[in-house]
């Protein structure tokens, strides 16, 4: 049966509403962004801004020091993706492409560690990275991702289990070894596999608040998310720094997610399948 028209104009305005609904928040926090503190703390609120105070950004980004920030956050970020993509591939492709020992019994250990909160690891994380000496270092972001992640290790394996064999047999025959199957062989095939992660990844460290919060001290380390709450003060808060900072903020995660959102259901659909 066809679907009238009636039917798709309601959908339509539903489906209209329900997007400017969860957009709203974005949309007011991008105008108050250039009003002034106070028509961002007044009552009652106004939507426009009546002077549009490009400014702002310049003066709440001067603020701190956010240049050193931005790149702290791009360094923990880079170099989290490069470990998460090399130690889960290396890893997922043990687990699919090898028979040994214990093998299943590892496997369910992994993924039973997705079911530990990170809350209940943070103590014993901090007492280890305290008697390495790594505390106040950004050593303490970026090493623990060189060992992976169960969920990334996961996807990886469930997408190399139904590559036929007969690629490594192929290979074999010509001469390569296991590092050389894995590396110009499975790594190419994995390619929408690994975008993905490196797109969860991004999205998860950029963000990451708690993890700096705990195992940074010095101010000359902090990330963005770090430093943005520091117009959070006791008594009151800077708004306009804050929607400032925060705009500036998620712009890069979105330019991520926009050149590569095709990735993410193919990425998806190819581990599932």
């Amino acid at each position: 049966m066809k679907t009238s028209k009636k039917y798709k104009v309601i959908m339509y305005v539903i489906l209209g509403a329900v997007a400017v609904y969860f957009l709203f928040p974005l949309l007011w926090m991008i105008l108050t962004a250039f009003k002034t503190e106070a028509e961002a703390q007044g009552y009652p609120p106004k939507f426009l801004p009546d002077k549009w105070l490009i400014s702002n950004f310049v003066t709440a980004w001067q603020s701190q020091e956010f240049t050193r920030f931005l790149m702290n956050s791009v360094l923990v970020t880079v170099m989290t993706t490069i470990g998460q993509i090399l130690s889960c591939s290396l890893v997922a492709y043990g687990f699919a492409r090898y028979n040994f020992r214990f093998k299943n019994i590892l496997f369910m250990i992994l993924l039973a560690t997705m079911m530990i909160p990170w809350d209940v690891t943070m103590i014993p994380m901090y007492m280890e990275f305290k008697a390495f000496g790594w505390i106040n270092s950004l050593k303490t972001l970026i090493v623990p991702s060189f060992f992976g992640s169960a969920y990334y290790i996961f996807l990886l394996r469930q997408f190399l289990m139904g590559i036929p064999k007969d690629f490594e047999e192929a290979a074999r025959i010509d001469g390569a070894n296991a590092f050389e199957i894995y590396s110009r062989i499975f790594m190419p095939m994995m390619k929408p596999q690994l975008i993905l992660i490196g797109i969860l990844n991004i999205l998860t460290v950029w963000n990451d608040y708690l993890g700096p919060l705990i195992f940074l001290q010095d101010r000359s380390k902090y990330t963005l998310a770090l430093g943005l709450a520091s117009f959070k003060g006791v008594h009151e808060t800077q708004i306009i720094p804050l929607m400032c900072i925060t705009i500036i903020m998620i712009i890069p995660p979105v330019l991520v997610f926009i050149a590569a959102q095709k990735y993410i259901v193919e990425g998806k659909s190819g581990a599932i399948k």
